[in-house]
């Protein structure tokens, strides 16, 4: 069982955890892996992605023992024009079933918010595909090094 939270300013630094841990972030390794988050962005990040902005989404995920164990989100990519999701899970709490209750839970959320459709974009070899294959997503488009994925809700 897990519900969503909306983080406070000063929650974040479980998001600044996530990003800082290697097992957390291997799937970003064509990126340098792990990414800086200081405490000196946490209050212009926040306005953007907590605001009232429909354009933004983001809330923590929460386990049974009131533990923060991974983040959702989505947000409208000007440039593609579409929906992109973020389902972050920790890596000391991965392999519990959390992911594919998370990713249900974003589609759910997103849809009560109007949005018909949601991708992602992922590497090729980031096992989290096979998750999203199984929760209803497609592929939509193969790339040379990533995979686009799509889910209409």
């Amino acid at each position: 069982m897990i519900t969503i939270y909306k983080p406070s300013i000063d929650d974040l630094w479980f998001k600044q955890s996530m990003m800082s841990d290697e097992l957390t972030m291997s799937y970003n390794h064509a990126f340098g892996g792990t990414i800086s988050f200081p405490k000196s962005k946490w209050e212009s990040w926040y306005q953007k992605w907590l605001s009232d902005d429909s354009k933004y989404y983001y809330r923590y995920l929460v386990n049974e023992k009131a533990e923060f164990i991974g983040e959702i989100a989505y947000h409208y990519d000007d440039e593609t024009c579409v929906y992109l999701t973020d389902v972050l899970i920790h890596a000391k709490y991965r392999n519990k079933g959390y992911g594919g209750i998370a990713l249900d839970l974003l589609c759910d959320i997103a849809k009560e918010n109007g949005i018909s459709v949601l991708y992602d974009e992922l590497w090729n070899d980031n096992p989290a595909i096979n998750l999203f294959l199984k929760h209803g997503f497609i592929i939509d488009k193969e790339k040379e090094r990533t995979v686009i994925l799509k889910k209409e809700l």
